[in-house]
């Protein structure tokens, strides 16, 4: 999960959830969900709904001033253990100056959230370092690709449901790291499973999510990975024809992290384990490695460089760079026939 000074959003929600609250919560960074579920479950329930009418405000940074922010904050709650102050787009509020000195000795009925999405502060203003002392300084990061399986597996399995790799491959490629949109639709293919059957399958996702069981990226890896020709091809067709089933920039870097982790394995000083293998590629499990032991047995080390090599003209030519008009479908052709031979 995303962090700051060990502080997580697991840790977070724990607190939360134990009615252990903090007095300030600023929450920033590129990554909008996890800002969003923590903003969203202060505001629904630290307070009942009866006392939110006079104890719960709302505040968006470009209409008021820091000092604006401090005035309600130093109210006392009305028939409530807690006033709620929530303040969204918190990367536009100016006028700092008295949300410094509140900061030092803030007034503990009151929860003052902050939300800065899309960026974060400068931690070396004075504030954020009192912030961090006396409340919570959250920084939400994107996920990055080789999380989004795992986040994937947890998410389902939080909710009572289970899933194969290939789904939760089909899934990653297929949505990316928004994770708004990825919860969604993994909500869709919960609602979607029957009550005595709670298994994710290749059909579930193809089905719900609209990603073909046969022709995805995770069924091109695995051809380019055993070297078979034929339903590499097959599948670099299809996606030709079908752009959204798997484009030509969500491939690319699927092959180039491949390979250059291919590239990796061949220096692991055991590289016939798959236990050890798994560890010198910092994966999450062994059985992640099963792709990478099948790579060092189909290409060489020499090839995987000229590859890696290739892959790289390959993306310089998508951009314009020596090559005036081939479309994308011709440069994967090239690029796979290359891999493959």
């Amino acid at each position: 999960m995303a962090e700051t000074k060990n502080v997580t959003f697991d840790s977070i929600m724990h607190d939360l959830k134990a009615r252990e609250y903090k007095p300030i919560y600023y929450l920033m960074g590129d990554e909008s969900f996890y800002i969003d579920k923590i903003s969203d479950y202060i505001a629904e329930n630290v307070l009942t709904p009866e006392e939110r009418d006079f104890n719960q405000t709302v505040m968006y940074g470009a209409d008021v001033t820091g000092k604006d922010v401090v005035e309600v904050a130093r109210r006392y709650p009305m028939m409530a253990e807690h006033q709620v102050v929530i303040v969204k787009e918190a990367q536009k509020l100016s006028g700092l100056e008295p949300l410094e000195k509140y900061v030092e000795k803030p007034l503990a009925s009151t929860i003052l959230v902050f939300c800065h999405k899309y960026g974060t502060a400068d931690r070396r203003k004075k504030v954020f370092a009192d912030m961090a002392k006396v409340g919570v300084v959250f920084e939400s990061k994107k996920l990055r690709d080789r999380d989004l399986v795992p986040f994937i597996d947890k998410y389902l399995q939080a909710r009572g449901a289970s899933i194969d790799p290939k789904s939760e491959q089909m899934i990653a490629d297929s949505i990316g790291a928004d994770l708004h949109r990825l919860t969604s639709e993994l909500d869709k293919v919960l609602v979607a499973l029957p009550e005595n059957d709670k298994r994710v399958t290749p059909e579930v996702v193809e089905k719900q999510i609209g990603v073909s069981k046969d022709f995805n990226a995770f069924e091109f890896r695995d051809a380019i990975v055993n070297r078979n020709v034929y339903k590499a091809n097959q599948i670099s067709i299809y996606f030709d024809n079908n752009p959204k089933a798997g484009s030509f920039f969500q491939i690319l870097p699927m092959l180039f992290n491949y390979f250059q982790n291919l590239m990796i394995a061949f220096y692991c000083p055991q590289k016939t384990s798959q236990e050890a293998v798994a560890k010198w590629l910092d994966l999450k499990s062994p059985w992640a490695a099963k792709d990478y032991m099948t790579g060092m047995r189909n290409y060489s080390g020499l090839k995987v460089m000229q590859i890696i090599y290739k892959i790289r003209e390959i993306d310089a030519k998508s951009k314009g760079l020596d090559n005036p008009n081939t479309p994308t479908g011709e440069l994967m052709k090239e690029l796979i026939f290359f891999i493959l031979h």
